[in-house]
């Protein structure tokens, strides 16, 4: 169900207090069969899905046969399953909008020799030749299959990127290469109707209604690419996330993924609301480069660190202090509201204190703010236990409530407890 503040958002034309100018007003978007009254008296359609065009991730490529072997000592998750071969039911099968791989988008990060966070990846494998038609579209398509995997990476960081890899590259044979004017990111999130068919957890068509015949949109929606959406790695929440070539619309000079209604593209703050609301940070302008402890922004649970792959860059920190299993703070989202518990907008800028005004204690801060909502790292025994009492520092009449992500496995939030109980 969406909280207020993301109804609000989401249905606002022209917002000049958000800065949020969607393309289309979502309020007068067509009902299609599948929307129905929610409990609290609205569309379900006015809920999602829906898609955004992510301006905050640039794209870069991995080619070359050391790719594999290259990436896997520098980051925490283990990308390894792409070098396996594709799967025998998806080789047979060339059509154009084939899966991009039979290994689903791989979520990591790279980190500092002592364990603090620098860079988030979402890996992709493209479609080889084999599992694409030929230009004929008679066949299979024939060559080389050279290894070469796409990233989504933060946008403002793509340079230092891609000169901090080519600096561990050495004599290793792959190619590092800024592909962000051939690729554009997108997220599709919002409330989705369950598919009618099962037996897809790695990708799935998305588009109109709940799930789409592949074979009937394959003519329309396909390209010679592969490209299609898949769940996003981190949560099943945030719905389908992908990278398509940007080339593929510019007759209609504009940016469209494949299986996207056009009255259902939003601005990108949406998603990041919609994110937010989840307890999720993304880049390095939500996790603090050279500062931020992966654990403690919930990499675990975001499955973007692997403790089976062996060694990587900054691994021994991190493997420590999971093997203790005590995390005192973690990143959690938070609602902004008055005295009176009613959520409130309210102009909290990342790093904004937010303090336990019952005990007097710092709780942590806020590192992400959109409207009334936020995300921060937060003890868990000031935020969890005493949430009632947290304010922002420099706006006292700015009360916080931290809320406990319902996808946390149960054991977080109460390591502190078990801790004291050994005591």
């Amino acid at each position: 169900m969406a909280s207020s503040c993301l109804r609000k958002v989401i249905s606002c034309h022209i917002c000049r207090r958000c800065s949020l100018i969607p393309r289309r007003s979502l309020s007068s978007a067509p009902t299609s069969p599948g929307n129905h009254q929610s409990e609290e008296g609205g569309e379900r359609g006015s809920r999602g899905p829906f898609a955004s065009l992510l301006r905050s991730r640039s794209v870069v490529r991995f080619r070359g046969p050391d790719t594999i072997k290259f990436l896997h000592g520098l980051l925490t998750n283990d990308v390894r399953p792409f070098a396996e071969p594709p799967k025998e039911e998806l080789a047979s099968i060339p059509t154009p909008n084939q899966p991009l791989h039979s290994t689903s988008p791989i979520y990591s990060a790279m980190l500092t020799a002592r364990g603090r966070f620098l860079y988030d990846f979402f890996f992709y494998r493209p479609a080889s030749p084999e599992q694409k038609l030929d230009p004929s579209g008679a066949g299979p398509g024939s060559g080389a299959s050279e290894m070469s995997l796409y990233a989504d990476v933060d946008s403002q960081c793509v340079d230092e990127i891609l000169e901090f890899m080519k600096r561990y590259r050495l004599r290793a044979k792959v190619e590092i290469e800024n592909v962000a004017e051939e690729f554009s990111c997108w997220q599709r999130f919002g409330t989705f109707d369950e598919p009618s068919t099962a037996g897809e957890p790695e990708a799935a068509a998305v588009g109109w209604g709940s799930a789409v015949d592949d074979t009937g949109s394959s003519a329309a929606q396909g390209n010679s690419h592969g490209w299609r959406w898949f769940r996003d790695p981190r949560l099943a929440a945030l719905g389908f996330r992908g990278i398509f070539p940007s080339d593929q619309t510019l007759i209609l000079l504009a940016l469209v993924a494949p299986l996207v209604e056009a009255d259902k593209e939003v601005d990108e703050q949406h998603y990041i609301l919609w994110r937010i609301e989840k307890g999720v940070a993304e880049g390095s302008t939500e996790i603090p480069k050279g500062k931020a402890i992966p654990l403690e922004f919930n990499f675990v649970g975001l499955n973007a660190i692997s403790f089976e792959k062996g060694c990587y860059v900054g691994q021994e920190l991190i493997a420590r202090t999971h093997h203790r299993g005590i995390i005192r703070q973690r990143l959690l989202p938070m609602i902004f509201v008055d005295g009176q518990g009613k959520e409130m907008e309210a102009k909290v800028g990342p790093g904004a204190e937010v303090v336990n005004v019952s005990s007097g204690n710092n709780a942590g801060s806020v590192t992400k703010a959109v409207g009334c909502r936020g995300i921060g790292v937060l003890r868990l025994e000031e935020a969890l236990k005493s949430s009632s009492s947290l304010r922002i520092r420099e706006h006292e009449n700015v009360h916080v409530k931290a809320i406990r992500p319902e996808w946390w496995p149960a054991e977080w939030g109460h390591e502190q407890e078990e801790d004291s109980d050994v005591v």
